[in-house]
């Protein structure tokens, strides 16, 4: 029997692993991505998750972990590709770490775990580790780049670790501190632990719940909606959100959200989130993209709360989530309060300098005291000392607690993550101490007795980790783990303790170094905490039963379910089966002129067949006749052949022994595809009387030739497709004119033009054929094409924008329709174009200008689309920098269909000709910074560059000189000439500073020198830069006491503040402290420039009490993660 289906549909990505063992990887660029043995290399930075497809076995108690430091001297001039440490000892294995120097085979360093007696253990051996590689930063330690992962090695994969650990550029910058003295200091932190296998592991069996599947980068998300779904009053809800059996999971938020909590209820397996980030508008680049996890929900909850309005369940989100809290400002001397009243849907609690939870509700609403120079301002009563607090009015029913464990640090111009110890109690009692944290006119009948449901775990560090739930849904004793794919039983310690962080004492593991235990970071702590009120816990911990389900869900879930138990079970019996794709002429009628144009069909549209491998073709004619009416006697069957130049047509008829011969036996009509499934094509060939009844087909013989023919109408630019008969081999085209004729519908006597078509890549073939030439003349054989049409006369081919078949298909090969985005809205396709490929440059600008109504298209600037991150590329494409519309859509090897455009105030000619640089200007009375935008020509000078300044800003005199140079890492590194190009200058690590030359200088004394002051602190006994650098006059025998004079002055620093400072003559990474008597001059090198040495400065020891934020930092601090981009839901 012969089972119809629907055609096939590419099957998805699976979840891939994201860790690799070391292996000497291709030449090429290579990406800060964490590959596996299937790898699926997407390009852009990817952070690396410790995913929980790839740990393969349950971790048991009681590990054994130690730490090993590894110092590698001489490490720039090691002549080695790689290099191995020496063994160390954890749980009773040896193992060591192995080093690529210069890269494997990539612009990073590559770092692994080995396993360092692997060739001498027996067959079958395993051991299962957690661990972290570290490149020590001897300058502070606190930016060492570390990066975490586990692992099950084994013989074939011994070692496991990072191909793209860092940047070689940022490893051998000897500034950044990662390699000091040409020394790298590596630390492994390893952790042994027993295992037991779990590649059989059942989540549901072992623990009643399922976890999620991670996409890449999505268990930030995966641990959200665990914890989001344990909570019933919320599932609840989403279920009560209105849908419909006509909306799609993929389309509508709710119903994604729907489907999702209730495979999570009576699924048997992990559950897949697609459906779930496509109904927010997500491409495969933000599956692989970590997010913040309190962001995320906050904007899920936005959207849902936006989604619930006019509905049943209309603030649903409000009564769990929402609290208010009181910010007030209140006079001390006079009888003035001013109180301001807002709401909460989570707090977040500071964990720097705080201990635990209490620790930071004191801290939230300490008093602040508003006196001296920071008087309160009141309307009635003019300045006043007042005091400024916040306390709360309401909490809610259920409390989510934001732990602040990323921070902007502003000496170190970088995100880092709090590791601190910070302690949350089982149960959380904010009515404490009197009710200290409530205002005057919150209700003291409530109790704010809460319990913990919830701890969200972040692993990892500042540039990537993972995040986990340990979530007790009943509130009982028992704790569970919600890892991803995997949910394990824990105990109260785990989800509590082992959460708090701070850090752990551990053996070191190389004997006669140091005997003292090491004290290492725990990288792993709580992260967001979700507390659930004692007296509201039965509402919130509710009954779910079946009448909360929509019934159009649960038959819409019923029918995925009966579809995967069907492909799941026909996968199974593949390989009894064959599928048959069987083409007929009414599927070329349908398709060519619509879906096709070049050669006969596309059989992914064809309806596929699952027929036995046993029965024979006569079997299938059986059935077909049953299907389609068609007696079996007139059905005749063709095989179809992939041709040299890349066509597909029918080659041949089956012969009658072929036609007896099991299906599964015909290996030369079967086609591998890319599911690995043997696919037999065939092509049915039906004749008809004129009554339309179907014949016998005639006898072929070598001298018939079965062709197809195209009519092609250049009005209408119509192609279609209009039979099939056979020709013989000796006739002439001039012989089947009048048919031709007959079939169009034209006249017996219409004069027509045949073309054949031979091939369409990598070009277009379709040339005319001879009238008067026989056919096997013209090599015409079985399974061609002949397209013809009216003959157009030279007269009228102006008329026609295609005015031949050849130039027809042309157009339809190059023809693309491009989607035009803003580059200021990167993901908003703003309007489509029909172009063609082989449109130039100016083509392309002109149809863009066109449709935007610009009269210059030279102010149009288009921008590339990278289709793997799904975002604009980061260079522009320049004037005329790409001949055709085919190389701006080209990225490698994969065409796209994107463009981004801008409109400039100027041509982009012009505009490129200029350089547009960031500028600080710094007075030289005040010493106010100003910042400017300026644009001149690449080939203008900085001298050009002042004079045009001088029209923005303030001088102190009209015969003011000026200075200008760049700071990097708060440290000059260059000083400009007048004469130096403005192409010559760079603003990439900050702008460019132009400050005035003060007139102490212009009348310097002949050994009066210039030098460098730079502020900075210790810490670690390492110097610590900070600040704005600057160039300080000396003047001969000068004493530091009276230098502290002008350079207080100069800095405008309080006594008090100034009196804590130190001051140092810092050579290299040498801090000699200078005393006030001290001739200052005398500490620093003679014979130098007039800008002074580089590596020879003074420097200001003291606490950075107002950090001015630098340009990279604003942009840091829009999230808490420096690797991240803003959650968005775009539906």
């Amino acid at each position: 029997m012969v089972v119809p289906r629907a055609p096939e549909l590419p099957q998805q990505d699976q979840d891939e692993e994201m860790l690799v063992p070391h292996q000497d990887v291709v030449e090429g660029p290579q990406q800060d991505v964490v590959e596996g043995p299937q790898q699926h290399v997407v390009e852009g930075p990817q952070p690396m998750e410790e995913s929980a497809s790839t740990v393969e076995n349950q971790l048991m108690p009681d590990p054994s972990t130690s730490r090993f430091t590894w110092s590698i001297e001489n490490f720039s001039k090691r002549n080695v590709r790689k290099h191995y440490s020496d063994d160390f000892v954890v749980g009773g294995y040896k193992w060591r770490v192995l080093v690529f120097p210069r890269g494997n085979n990539t612009d990073y360093l590559s770092m692994y775990l080995d396993v360092a007696d692997s060739h001498l253990l027996p067959p079958g051996w395993s051991r299962y580790a957690q661990f972290s590689l570290a490149v020590v930063n001897q300058l502070d330690s606190k930016m060492s780049m570390r990066k975490e992962a586990t692992h099950q090695f084994n013989a074939r994969e011994s070692d496991w670790g990072f191909t793209s650990f860092m940047p070689l550029m940022d490893l051998y910058d000897f500034s950044k501190g990662y390699v000091v003295n040409d020394k790298c200091i590596i630390e492994a932190e390893v952790a042994v632990r027993k295992i037991f296998d779990f590649w059989n592991y059942d989540s549901k069996k072992m623990t009643g719940y399922v976890g999620l599947k991670n996409q890449g980068a999505t268990c930030y998300m995966n641990s959200l909606l665990q914890t989001l779904y344990h909570i019933p009053y919320f599932r609840k809800a989403v279920y009560h959100m209105p849908t419909t059996e006509n909306d799609t999971p993929s389309g509508s938020i709710p119903l994604a959200l729907q489907s999702l909590f209730y495979k999570l209820q009576h699924s048997d397996n992990s559950v897949a989130t697609k459906e779930l980030t496509k109904s927010f508008g997500w491409d495969s680049y933000d599956s692989f993209t970590q997010h913040d996890v309190q962001e995320l929900n906050r904007v899920l909850c936005e959207k849902l709360e936006n989604k619930m309005k006019g509905t049943t369940v209309e603030g649903a989100i409000q009564k769990l989530f929402e609290g208010h809290h009181m910010n007030y400002i209140e006079c001390i001397s006079v009888d003035y309060k001013s109180t301001r009243k807002e709401s909460f849907y989570d707090l977040a609690l500071d964990v720097k300098g705080c201990s635990d939870v209490y620790a930071s509700f004191d801290k939230y609403v300490a008093v602040e005291r508003l006196e001296g120079d920071n008087k309160y301002q009141s309307e009635e009563h003019g300045l006043q000392d007042a005091k400024k607090g916040m306390l709360f009015i309401d909490f809610p029913p259920v409390l989510q607690l934001q732990l602040k464990r990323f921070e902007y640090d502003f000496v170190r111009d970088a995100m880092v993550k709090i590791n601190d110890r910070y302690e949350f109690p089982l149960q959380l009692d904010l009515d404490k101490d009197d009710g200290k944290y409530l205002s005057p006119e919150a209700d003291r009948s409530v109790r704010n007795l809460y319990t913990l449901h919830s701890v969200l775990v972040h692993s990892g560090g500042v540039h990537g980790g993972h995040y986990y739930a340990f979530i007790r849904p009943a509130l009982s004793d028992q704790w569970y783990k919600f890892d991803d794919e995997r949910v394990t039983k824990e105990d109260m310690k785990r989800a509590l303790e082992e959460q708090y962080g701070g850090e752990e004492e551990l053996p070191h593991t190389n004997p006669g170094l140091n005997t003292t235990p090491l004290r290492f970071t725990k990288h792993s702590n709580a992260y967001m905490l979700v507390y659930i009120r004692e007296s509201d816990k039965e509402k919130i911990i509710c009954d779910l039963d079946e009448e909360d389900i929509s019934e159009h869900l649960k038959v819409r879930l019923r029918k995925e379910q009966e579809e995967k138990e069907y492909k799941k079970k026909e996968k199974a019996e593949a390989h009894m089966f064959t599928a048959l794709k069987v083409a007929r002429d009414s599927d070329l009628k349908e398709q060519i002129g619509r879906h096709v144009h070049f050669d006969l069909v596309d059989f992914d549209k064809i309806n596929s067949y699952r027929a036995p491998k046993d029965i024979s073709i006569n079997d299938v004619k059986v059935e077909l006749s049953k299907e389609f009416g068609i007696p079996v006697e007139s059905q005749r069957f063709w095989v179809w052949a992939k041709r040299q130049n890349n066509t597909y047509r029918p080659s041949r008829p089956l012969d009658l022994q072929e036609e007896k011969t099991a299906i599964g036996m015909l290996k030369d009509a079967i086609t591998v595809t890319k599911l690995q499934t043997s696919e037999v094509r065939l092509f049915l060939e039906v004749h008809f009387r004129q009554e339309n009844q179907p014949i016998v087909p005639p006898v072929k013989t070598k001298e018939d030739i079965l062709l197809f023919f195209k009519l092609y109408d250049p009005e209408k630019e119509y192609l279609r497709y209009v039979g099939s008969f056979f020709v013989k081999a000796s006739g002439k085209p001039s012989d089947i004119v009048e048919r031709l004729n007959e079939i169009a519908g034209f006249p017996s006597d219409e004069d027509i033009e045949l073309y054949e078509e031979i091939k369409f890549e990598p070009i277009v073939m379709c040339e005319p054929i001879g009238s008067n030439v026989s056919f096997h003349s013209s090599q015409i054989e079985d399974g061609d094409i002949i397209c013809y049409q009216k003959r157009c006369l030279p007269d009228k081919m102006d008329q026609y924008r295609y005015p031949t078949v050849s130039s027809f298909f042309e157009y339809i090969h190059n023809k693309q329709v491009v989607h035009f985005r803003l580059l200021e809205k990167p993901k908003e396709d703003d309007f489509s174009l029909e172009l063609s490929k082989r449109f130039t440059y100016d083509d392309v600008v002109e149809k863009v200008a066109h449709q935007l109504g610009l009269d210059e298209p030279s102010k149009i600037r288009l921008t590339q689309h990278n289709p793997f991150s799904h975002q604009p590329k980061p260079h522009h494409i320049k004037y005329r920098g790409v001949n055709y519309l085919s190389d701006m859509l080209q990225h490698h090897t994969q065409m796209c269909d994107i463009l981004y455009y801008e409109t400039l105030d100027i041509p982009l000619p012009e505009l490129e000709g200029l350089k547009t640089l960031r500028v600080a200007f710094q007075n030289a009375t005040n010493y106010e910074v100003s910042f400017h935008i300026m644009r001149l020509p690449k080939s203008n000078t900085l001298f050009d560059l002042i004079e045009d300044l001088k029209s923005k800003v303030e001088l102190s005199c009209n015969d003011a000189e000026f200075r200008l140079f760049e700071v990097y890492l708060h440290k000059i590194c260059k000083v400009y000439q007048p004469g130096d190009t403005i192409d010559s200058v760079s603003d990439q690590y900050g702008p460019l500073r132009i400050e005035e030359v003060p007139e102490e200088e212009k009348n310097a004394g002949p050994r009066d020198r210039l030098v460098h002051v730079y502020h900075f602190f210790k810490d670690n006994h390492h110097n610590q830069y900070f600040g704005e650098p600057f160039f300080f006059l000396i003047r001969d025998g000068e004493a530091l006491a009276d230098i502290k004079v002008r350079i207080q002055k100069r800095l405008q620093i309080p006594d008090e503040q100034f009196l804590k400072w130190k001051f140092a003559c810092v050579t290299y990474s040498r801090t000699e402290y200078i005393q006030d008597s001290d001739v200052v001059l005398s500490r620093f090198q003679k014979q130098k420039p007039v800008y002074g040495p580089w590596e020879h400065h003074l420097g200001l020891e003291h606490t950075a009490t107002t950090p001015k934020r630098s340009f990279l930092a604003s942009q840091q601090l829009q999230n808490r993660h420096s690797f991240e981009k803003p959650v968005k839901i775009y539906n």
